[in-house]
């Protein structure tokens, strides 16, 4: 169990917005695995294709369920940062520029029905 507060409010995964965990050090990094044969290990930091397959799954998506994801992705947002929302906003649109359009109309609608905050 923690007792350190749980690093607070600070994000304990990487990468994030705040810059934090960045450690680059050779001495750090994990040491190389010798694998020989049909054992060959495959570096998945080669390719970095993050947008394939979600946007293929978009694309098969009806319109009444691509409405239903902008609108439930936009509520999910809650109070995040507008940083935030636009780093999202943008990884949907590297999926599918559709997804992306939608996701961010889906915000401004949602932030135009809610009460500013006091």
């Amino acid at each position: 169990m923690r007792t350190d507060g749980n690093l607070g409010r600070a994000p304990s995964y990487w990468p994030n917005s705040k810059g934090i965990w960045i450690d680059r050090d050779p001495v750090l990094a994990e040491p190389p695995l010798p694998l020989h044969g049909g054992a060959a290990h495959w570096d998945h930091r080669v390719v970095e294709d993050h947008f394939e397959q979600p946007g293929n799954l978009f694309r098969r998506m009806s319109l009444a369920q691509k409405r239903v994801l902008f609108e439930n992705t936009a509520r999910a947002f809650g109070d995040a940062r507008e940083e935030v929302k636009q780093r999202y906003i943008d990884n949907c649109a590297r999926a599918d520029p559709d997804y992306g359009t939608g996701v961010a109309e889906a915000v401004k609608r949602l932030s135009r029905t809610r009460p500013a905050a006091e």
